[in-house]
């Protein structure tokens, strides 16, 4: 713990400040602390009569307090991180003091002028280290003693949950907690003092915080001292007493050098290694499009691409087989080593169906570039009167009557002809076995226009049975919304899905993926759709649907499809944890991918049911990536970190800059992503940057100006992600040119 006194407060101490001594007081704080702690103060009165600096007049001294670990404290169990925010006053001061107060020739005139002219205290040619003046180097070096003392008391107030951490990540949680420390302090002063004496600044020691700042007070101890005796014993704080010690071989190797080889170690240990010579990976999202023409993936790995992602939010099992079966053989077959990342679709609100205003359902199976079948057309046959599932993986719902529905099983083909009088088949595949969601899947391998009263039949040992389509329930790919138009979103889980073509409002009829929306939004607040391209208001709402006015979209229209995100920014919606779906994708991403995306965390507790879920399945190597997407994720991304380094799975962050706009505003985009970089470097976990990167050279074939600067600043990361379009393969051509540019040194 950290704190000060005034100096009028403490009579003891300020005969000892007079005379520029180290002294010891005792001081008890008020508040939440009663214990009485130990401190030491040391002012300087020994100040630098060379130069001329502006001056500050402090009436107050800094005292240090330094709170050891003590078995009956009560609080020694709960994490402390952040407690520092309100007890570091004294370091605080430490850090702003003025060295020069006191120096006659460094007092300003009238003018703002020294009394001395500058050319007077300084050589014409500059200033080498040991022409600076002893004390300015010795003010310089006590405010480094004070932080350093910081660092290793946050370190030692957290040690029991620190060795809660496996030992893959022990040395990189614990440089995380000095970060964390470091960045509870003010240190404006102390960076332009470093920075004037030639020392590397405190913005570039992320990933080595301790031992950058041991090394700076090495050097200006030495200089300070005018000895470079090679001899001289490294003096460090103890991690247990915090008193002068000779540096223990016991304590965790927090050298620079082990720092740097944690970030390779958990860089390769997630992404596999880097072949080429470049030091970043590229990314690729793919889908359906990459099983209609097999070379696609060919093309990305000769581009560059060194890992494939998959988002469970689209597509099903037999598309995702498809993908990876296809991004294994020509990996295998190229010799290019290709992992794959899967997203968990996560709690996220997404459109459900997009109601067609026709009657006739179209079941259009899907083909390759040859016309084969790849994957059958799929449609979900249920009885008048139920209702579909939520997760309903189907585009289409075919109500036909109950009779001829009892009749059905698995494996049956159930014969009809369509609108166009073409005769057609459909194949039973499943039957569901919710009694509310009665009903079952059948596939389709020929287009086929089906139509309310279509007689259906299906032969039975010599019989045969008919049925009519009683109702039928489509959802077009997309609906185009303009400013001003309504949209009514409807439950999708009850009977109101009957609501969609029932209203006689004329507004477009979507669903939504979960019904917590309904609870959550207030008529008045702002609703974005697809990560902000389209805007709206709710204007009314009830128990069952919503209708939201358009307030920002495109002049000839915003395309808004099923799956398509929606965020509620103003809402207090919690979704947490893992759904049914993400479980039961989770069982397929583990027998086939490297890596699990983790979407929308929030807090502490989703990674842990995360955890629990992984170690139930024994996947100990399965690599963890947390998409950070919201604002509490963000606020809380430290934690989140601490607890994923519990387990020995390879880790990594996503910045899904998509939603997280959405959610905290584009203003503040800029300096999230500067945050998340910054944290994770501390921590050595690699990143993704993600959304939109090259976006216009995706798709149009030509990148933007400002889409090769975001590209540089990306570079920072260790992974670029980008999505999927026309010109793929030419925009992963040109990301791995200026990524093998930037390694290589070339300008």
């Amino acid at each position: 713990m950290w704190g000060m006194v005034d100096d009028s407060s403490n009579h003891a101490a300020g005969g000892c400040r007079k005379r520029g001594d180290a002294c010891m007081a005792s001081f008890k704080l008020q508040g939440e602390l009663s214990s009485t702690y130990r401190f030491y103060l040391t002012a300087s009165k020994q100040f630098c009569s060379h130069l001329q600096l502006p001056i500050k007049s402090l009436r107050k001294y800094p005292i240090l307090l330094a709170k050891l670990h003590e078995e009956d404290d009560p609080e020694c169990n709960s994490w402390k991180m952040y407690a520092f925010y309100d007890t570091l006053n004294a370091v605080n001061k430490t850090l702003t003091m003025n060295p020069y107060e006191g120096n006659v020739y460094a007092q300003p005139d009238k003018s703002g002028r020294g009394s001395a002219e500058v050319s007077e205290l300084m050589p014409s040619n500059g200033y080498c280290f040991s022409e600076l003046p002893i004390n300015h180097l010795g003010s310089v070096l006590e405010k480094l003693k004070a932080v350093h003392l910081h660092l290793l008391a946050a370190e030692h107030w957290n040690a029991s949950h620190l060795k809660l951490c496996h030992r893959d990540y022990l040395v990189s949680a614990t440089n995380l907690t000095h970060y964390l420390a470091l960045k509870c302090l003010h240190l404006q002063q102390l960076q332009e003092d470093l920075s004037s004496i030639g020392l590397v600044t405190l913005e570039y020691i992320n990933p080595h915080v301790l031992a950058s700042i041991g090394t700076s007070i090495q050097i200006l101890d030495r200089l300070s001292s005018n000895t470079l005796d090679s001899n001289d014993s490294a003096t460090y704080l103890d991690r247990n007493g915090y008193s002068a010690s000779q540096k223990s071989e016991n304590v965790v190797n927090l050298a620079i050098s082990t720092m740097k080889k944690r970030v390779y170690i958990h860089t390769a240990a997630l992404f596999g290694e880097c072949l080429e010579k470049r030091s970043g990976r590229i990314m690729v999202t793919v889908g359906e499009e990459v099983v209609k023409n097999e070379m696609l993936i060919n093309n990305l790995l000769k581009a560059g691409v060194n890992v494939v992602r998959i988002n469970c939010a689209h597509d099903g099992p037999s598309v995702w087989s498809e993908i990876i079966r296809i991004v294994k053989h020509s990996s295998h077959l190229l010799e290019k080593p290709c992992r794959i990342l899967m997203d968990l679709a996560g709690p996220k609100l997404r459109t459900g169906l997009v109601k067609t205003h026709s009657n006739i359902v179209k079941l259009s199976p899907k083909k390759d570039s040859y016309g084969n079948v790849v994957f059958p057309a799929q449609v979900w046959l249920c009885f008048d009167g139920s209702n579909p599932p939520v997760d309903l993986s189907t585009n289409s719902v075919i109500w036909i009557q109950k009779r001829f529905f009892d009749k059905l099983r698995m494996g049956d083909y159930v014969n009809f002809v369509d609108v166009r009088g073409r005769k057609r088949f459909l194949k039973v595949l499943k039957r569901s076995t919710l009694s509310a969601e009665y009903g079952c899947i059948a596939e389709c391998l020929q287009t086929a226009y089906i139509k309310v009263d279509t007689e259906f039949s299906v032969k039975k040992r010599k019989r045969e049975f008919f049925g009519l389509v009683v109702k039928v329930l489509a959802s077009e790919r997309f609906v185009k919304l303009k400013v001003g138009d309504l949209l009514t979103i409807f439950r999708s889980s009850s009977s109101y899905l009957n609501e969609l073509g029932s209203t006689t409002v004329a507004s477009t009829k979507i669903t939504s993926s979960s019904d917590h929306f309904f609870e959550s939004v207030k008529v008045g607040e702002p609703i974005l759709f697809d990560d902000g391209k389209i805007l709206g208001k709710i204007h009314e709402v009830n128990a069952n649907w919503a209708r939201i006015v358009v307030t920002h979209a495109r002049s000839k229209g915003s395309k808004l499809g099923s799956g398509k995100s929606i965020n509620i920014p103003k809402s207090k919606i919690q979704l947490k944890g893992l759904t049914p779906k993400d479980l039961t994708d989770l069982d397929f991403v583990s027998a086939n991918a490297d890596m699990v995306g983790i979407s929308f965390i929030r807090n502490v507790n989703d990674i842990v049911i995360v955890q629990h879920e992984l170690e139930k399945r024994n996947l100990t190597k399965l690599g963890i990536v947390l998409k950070i997407e919201t604002k509490d994720g963000l606020q809380r991304l430290p934690s989140l970190l601490f607890q994923a380094m519990q387990t020995s799975n390879p880790l990594g962050v996503m910045i899904a800059r998509g939603d997280l706009m959405v959610e905290c505003g584009w203003d503040q985009l800029g300096d999230i992503q500067e945050q998340i970089l910054s944290i994770c470097s501390a921590a050595h976990i690699p990143v993704i940057w993600a959304t939109q990167v090259l976006d216009s050279l995706v798709k149009f074939g030509f990148p933007t100006r400002a889409e090769i600067t975001d590209v540089f600043k990306a570079m920072g990361a260790s992974c670029i992600m980008l999505n999927k379009g026309d010109n793929i393969v030419q925009a992963v051509t040109a990301l791995n040119s200026l990524l093998s540019n930037r390694s290589s040194g070339k300008r």
